[in-house]
This record gives C-alpha cells, structure tokens and sequence, in this order.
C-alpha cells in the first residue's frame, strides 16, 4: 500500500512539474492564460442539444472546462463542461489554424477553454461542436481527481466542494432545488402580502431560543456581542411597530453539536402574522412544503430517509398528548398532578433523571423519547407543554399547554410554530424562570431582554409565529440523508 501511495505521489509531483512548464511556456510567448479578461458565451451545452436541429450549422460560441480529450492527432475530441452539462468539441487540423491546433493539443483536461464554432452532428450521430478558434481562458494546474480514482470521500467532498461540482456534476441539483426553493418561498410568503425584512446577525443579548450562542467582541464599543440565534424577537418588535406580516430569510448561528441533521451555522426563515393563530401557520406551512413539493419536484409522493412519503394535504394534527397516548398508551390528560406525570413517564421506560419533575417535563420527555422516532408521514404535534414553550401562548382551555405545533417528517421537526405570547406579564415570568434556570447551570446567555418586554407592554397584536429550517426542506426534496449535502461550504474540523 505504501509503495502504491508513493508512485502516485510521485505521478502527481510529474504532473504539476509539467503543468507549470507549460504555464511558464504560455508566458514566455506572450499568451499568459490568466491575463484574459473575457470570453462572449452564445450558448450553453444544454441550448445546444435542447435546440439542435434549429441550430446545426450555425456558428456558436461556448465556454467550459475540458473534461475528457481523445484522438490528439490530426483530429482531437474532448468533452467540454459548463454550467449546463456537457457537449463533445471536435477539432480538426486542416479546419484550424496549424499553430492554433498545435497549441490546443497541449491543453490539459482541466483547462478552461473559450471556442468559437460551428453546430453539427458526427458520423456516429454525437452532438458536437467544430472548433474554428479554441482560447485557453484559464490553465489548470492541478489534475482533476479522476486521475486518481474520483473524488468519493465524503470529507473531501465537503472540504473541496469547488472540486466535488466539477466532478460529480450530479451535485449541482442539490443547490439548484435549494435555490428554486427559496424563490418559491419568497414567492408564495410576498403572494400572501408578507414584506422581507432583515434584522441584524450581531446582538448585546442572545435571545429567541434556546441555545448555546457564539461570542465575539466588538472593539470600538468594547463589548462583547452574540450571533443570533434567532431571528424572533426583532421580528415580533416589527409586529408591535405595526408592520403585520413580515419574514427573514436568514442565517442562525448555534454554538453546539453537529451531526448528519445539525450544523452550526444553518438558515431558516421566521415569519409572523398579526391578527392569526397557530392554526393559521399549520394552513400556511402546509400549503407552502406540499406546493413546493408539487411545483420543484413534480408531485407529492417523495423517498427520504429509507421511506415512502406522501405530502398531499391534509396533514394529521394531533396534540402531544394525543400522540403520547396513541403510540405509547399513556393518558396524560387524565393525570393531574406533577408526581403522578413522572411516575407514569418512568413506568413507560422514560429516563426521567435530570429533568424538572413537572407533568409538562414527564409529557414532553414521552413524546421526544418514545413517540417522535415513530413519526414517518407528515403530522403536526400541537399544544406543548409550558414548561417546554417559553415564548407561546397558553391554551385557555388548558393552562398546563401552549398553542405551538411542530411539524415532523421521518421523525425529523421541519419546523416550530406558535401563537405567540402577547401577555407581557406572563412574559417576564417565563423569563425570570429561564434564566434562574440558566445560571444554575452556569450558562453565560442566561440574561433579560428587558427592550424586548418594554416592546410587548406597547402592545402586539394577537400574532401567528413560524419558523422554518430551510436545510431540513432541502434535505427532504432532495432524499438527502445529511445536512451536509445541501449547504455548500458546511463547517467541518480543520485538518491536523
């Protein structure tokens, strides 16, 4: 095994000796690749042969990378990759200038090329480009990974996403259904008379959440500031300005764990809606996932996972507690005090140490323990506990509950929704309580926004919240299995 590394260290050391000489060569006669400044694209590969028959014969120009070469004597073929896929350039001797061909022959797969030419058709039937004028645009200087056995990695791939595109092109789709999401998003929420707002990354209090922030300091005010990890309380204080339907599409920052569903810095959008409910926000998330599933890939029945999904509306709503009894067979609703709710959740298998002994607690830990790993389909779970649900409304035929939901595909939540809590008394309570409960546990973020508090005894508005994880939505139209697959540069353990 060492012997066989050693030769393609070797291989590769030949390679880039070879490259740069070239390179050197370029420059010494005047034809420095690198001081081309650019190239007028006509086409691209896919016009090429979505349109062939409208445009054989016809002169084309095309820009890309050369991603194969055949042939190499008086007639050369190469694949060449743009943004669009790949189309086959043909070059001929006696069709070119001499010296022009010559210097094409010495262009290395991996090179950026720029080609003037004519549409036509091989003898073997190939769509193909005939090379009049053939412009280096950009010399590479290290080989593409196929030379040694792809790019399948995965930590590699993550590292070098800029050579994962280039080599498994089919990548591309991932970013491209990422993309048409947000702009559906952005469509169906402006549609609705949403307006987009932006609310600042840096804060002097980490809030909306809870989690574990990342701390930087500001040099000229001297202080220290939190990326946000959220983008709520500064949406719902546009709520009491009088602005009534706004989102955020925006990236949160967490200081904690990262897993094939976790990653630090992560994007969601957060919307509020004065004057609407939860239930208002179970109707609209519905109809956005399911519409987006329909318009981006072609209709409701989806694979993620390991599973067969079906995201036609009308989803299951069931409380938590109807969940717990369902699939666990414990009664919560009918259990009126804290010890009577652990001592069932112990019973059922529940690991209840640590945790405040609360029937909200006991109820919670059910559902997130036993019940949600069972939630396949799309189904909303609503009425949370209190105790779990700092920034919702209580129930007020249930004061123990909250008017939140969650909405949960392959046992994974999608995204986190409430009647959000307008009742500034009650607010300072919940977050009096929080933080105690933070500082017990020596937790820097445990801390009071107080401006947020003055905003609500203004006055808002009876208001829907939602917030959404756009990753996550990404992960499902496209039957990714890590997060890591639809974020273009994800935060990954610097190498040794």
């Amino acid at each position: 095994m060492a012997e066989n590394n050693n030769a393609v260290q070797q291989e590769l050391s030949e390679i880039l000796r070879v490259r740069r000489e070239k390179l050197s060569a370029l420059q010494e006669e005047g034809r420095d690749p690198f001081r081309e400044t650019r190239f007028t694209v006509s086409h691209h590969a896919r016009d090429i042969r979505d349109n062939f028959d409208a445009l054989e014969g016809s002169e084309v120009t095309i820009a890309g990378r050369l991603m194969s070469k055949r042939g190499m004597g008086k007639v050369s073929f190469c694949d060449l990759q743009d943004k669009s896929g790949r189309i086959q350039l043909y070059a001929r001797k006696d069709e070119m200038d001499e010296e022009a061909y010559n210097r094409f022959k010495k262009y290395d797969i991996g090179d950026i090329v720029g080609v003037r030419g004519e549409v036509f058709r091989t003898q073997r039937g190939e769509m193909s480009v005939r090379g009049r004028e053939i412009t280096l645009l950009s010399k590479s200087l290290l080989p593409l990974p196929e030379k040694f056995h792809g790019l399948t990695d995965k930590e590699t791939r993550y590292r070098q996403r800029y050579v994962d595109l280039i080599v498994n092109p089919e990548v591309r789709r991932n970013f491209e259904v990422r993309s048409a999401f947000i702009k559906y998003l952005r469509r169906f929420l402006d549609d609705r008379g949403y307006m987009e707002v932006e609310t600042p990354v840096l804060n002097t209090i980490s809030g909306g959440a809870t989690a574990r922030p990342f701390i930087t300091h500001h040099n000229t005010l001297d202080i220290d500031m939190y990326m946000r990890i959220a983008t709520e309380l500064n949406l719902k204080r546009l709520i009491v300005g009088g602005m009534e339907r706004v989102y955020e599409v925006g990236r949160i920052f967490r200081n904690e764990g990262m897993d094939t569903r976790h990653n630090p810095e992560f994007t969601t959008v957060e919307l509020y809606e004065a004057y609407a409910d939860f239930n208002d926000m179970m109707d609209l998330f519905e109809a956005l996932l399911s519409g987006a599933a329909r318009d981006i890939c072609g209709g409701y029945r989806l694979e993620w996972l390991g599973e067969e999904l079906d995201l036609t509306p009308g989803w299951p709503r069931l409380t938590m507690a109807e969940a717990v009894k369902q699939y666990l067979g414990v009664d919560f609703m009918s259990i009126a005090d804290d010890a009577g709710a652990v001592a069932a959740a112990r019973s059922a298998g529940v690991d209840m140490d640590g945790v405040e002994p609360t029937w909200g607690h006991a109820l919670y830990e059910c559902f997130d323990q036993k019940v949600e790993e069972k939630l396949i389909q799309p189904t909303f779970i609503t009425m949370h506990p209190v105790d779990v649900s700092p920034l919702a409304k209580r129930s007020p035929r249930d004061p123990r509950v909250t008017e939140r939901f969650e909405l949960f595909i392959c046992r994974s939540e999608m995204g986190n929704a409430f009647s959000e809590l307008n009742d500034p008394i009650d607010q300072r309570q919940r977050f009096e309580k929080e933080v105690a409960d933070r500082l017990s546990g020596n937790d820097e973020a445990g801390m009071m926004d107080e401006d947020f508090l003055t905003a609500l005894e203004y006055g808002m508005p009876p208001t829907g919240g939602l917030g959404i994880g756009i990753d996550r939505c990404v992960m499902l139209l496209t039957g990714s299995d890590s997060i890591r697959d639809v974020i273009l540069f994800p935060t990954m353990k610097p190498l040794d």
